[in-house]
């Protein structure tokens, strides 16, 4: 099972550059802002609120290898297509976080919560 940590380390020739897990959390959270027909995150309720970035409507994991696991909750607005939805919010939270930090993103899962009349 893969091991909690607050910051993806890269080693550099001169050093190591510490990227902490909320600046993964601000990228996926412009990231899935862009999507079109993405109403909004959604946090999950009470007792699903494991780990402190479900507060914020995702849950990002840092794996051994620094690569990254990440689960978004998502409200769709009416009208569009939940499945185009979803697999637009991977490719771009992906290409977010791959082009900004570097880091390998493993799986983005795609929780659609609802749906939102805008």
């Amino acid at each position: 099972m893969a091991e909690y940590k607050q910051y993806i380390t890269q080693v550099q020739e001169n050093g190591n550059v510490m990227i902490s897990e909320d600046v993964v959390s601000t990228i996926v959270t412009h990231a899935v802002a862009e999507v079109e027909g993405v109403a909004a995150l959604t946090t999950k309720s009470g007792a699903d609120l494991i780990g402190k970035n479900w507060g914020k409507g995702m849950k990002i994991v840092i794996n051994e290898d620094n690569s990254l696991m990440i689960d978004c909750n998502v409200t769709i607005k009416y009208g569009h297509s939940v499945v185009d939805v979803a697999k637009s919010v991977q490719q771009t939270v992906t290409g977010a976080v791959e082009s900004m930090t570097g880091v390998k993103v493993n799986v983005v899962n795609v929780n659609v919560c609802g749906i939102a009349r805008q």
